[in-house]
């Protein structure tokens, strides 16, 4: 059974956890059981609570200016790396195109020279077959010696130029070679470039998703601060104007001293840290549970004056009882409510009928005695 509490300690874990806004609101609205100087104090601590949620605030903004700066400087770096992934593919499809084109000039050639070199392999063998008498033939068929010499720089121009021409397509063929071995290595090469500029730019979109994510997660975190804090400016101004209206510190003490217990049943949750039935986080608690039924009777635990009587979030249905100098007890989550603000109770009189209003998960009465405002052990009382 569990209810928002409120305690210098409680404040302490609630900055670290960012999610006390809850207690705050607890404390708001009990504003007759505290007295002016214990006011003034949660007053000024509501203030120091909130100056400390603006600074959140704007420690949050500038994170969210940082890393938007930072997604801004990853999006340049994923377009850069797109345009870079199409420029490789547009590259690498020249290639493909001028690899294309040079193996059909090359396989043009190589039917040139093949159609080349067996015409100049038979005629080599004519020659080697037939050489003694060709030169015989063109020696004593020349007419005269000049006839004799243009005849056979005829026949060394034919074998030069034979000759020249195997020599021509052998070195065009391996200039072929050379340029289809440096194409298929540029394609490799763009092919792993462009490969790499796949990968980086999923590499980009997938941090620019991060950055955003991050952006988001910020932001919600920015909002939620944004609502403690004003929160909590809102109830340092109602705490203000309840010290306004209580300049006189509360009534005098008209208790007998000791106190009895509200309920008749069995303690479920002491006084102390412990972890919250609710939201599961350690909370402390600022009273202590007293398992009862629904619609049994809670008696005021010392006479006094009602200082508060209705709903307070996290307690429901709520009686706060001030018994003077200084001390006040709450009596949280009931079914419904005996008594009225400024009723004057004895001690033992009903005040309510145990329920389970408010933050609770079950019947039960919650008990608090607070000391100037702050809460203290009930047991030191009762």
């Amino acid at each position: 059974m569990g209810v928002c509490h409120v305690h210098q300690h409680v404040w302490k874990a609630w900055r670290q956890r960012g999610t006390g806004v809850c207690l705050a609101v607890c404390l708001l609205l009990q504003p007759a059981a505290l007295s002016a100087a214990a006011l003034t104090n949660n007053g000024e601590s509501y203030e120091d609570q909130a100056a400390g949620k603006l600074r959140q605030s704007n420690e949050l903004q500038q994170k969210i200016d940082n890393v938007s700066e930072e997604k801004r400087a990853i999006d340049e770096a994923a377009d850069a790396a797109i345009k870079e992934h199409q420029a490789r593919k547009a590259e690498l499809d020249a290639t493909e195109a001028r690899m294309k084109e040079n193996e059909d000039t090359l396989q043009g050639l190589q039917k040139d020279y093949d159609d080349k070199r067996q015409a100049l392999g038979k005629r080599v063998r004519d020659i080697y077959i037939h050489g003694q008498i060709s030169y015989l033939d063109v020696l004593f068929g020349a007419k005269d010696f000049n006839d004799l010499m243009t005849r056979m720089d005829l026949l060394k121009r034919i074998i030069r130029r034979d000759y020249n021409l195997v020599t021509e397509v052998a070195a065009v063929k391996d200039q072929l070679e050379l340029a289809q071995a440096e194409l298929e290595k540029d394609r490799e090469t763009q092919a792993e470039q462009e490969s790499r500029a796949h990968k980086a730019r999923l590499d980009m979109e997938e941090k620019v998703g991060r950055q955003q994510a991050l952006i988001e997660r910020l932001k919600t975190d920015k909002a939620l601060i944004d609502q403690q804090y004003e929160e909590l400016m809102a109830a340092s101004r109602q705490v203000g104007a309840m010290i306004r209206e209580r300049g006189d510190g509360g009534v005098q003490a008209s208790g007998s001293g000791a106190m009895i217990w509200p309920i008749s049943g069995p303690v479920t949750s002491e006084f102390g840290w412990r972890v919250h039935p609710i939201t599961g986080s350690q909370r402390f608690h600022s009273g202590v549970d007293i398992g009862g039924d629904y619609g049994q009777s809670v008696h005021a635990a010392q006479s006094g004056t009602v200082e508060y009587a209705g709903w307070i979030s996290g307690y429901g249905n709520a009686v706060i009882i001030n018994h003077g100098g200084g001390i006040t007890t709450l009596y949280g989550h009931n079914q419904s409510l005996a008594v009225s603000e400024g009723q004057s109770v004895s001690q033992g009189q009903t005040i309510a009928y145990c329920g389970s209003t408010g933050n609770s998960t079950g019947p039960h009465c919650h008990f608090e005695v607070r000391r100037n405002g702050e809460p203290v052990s009930p047991y030191s009382y009762l």
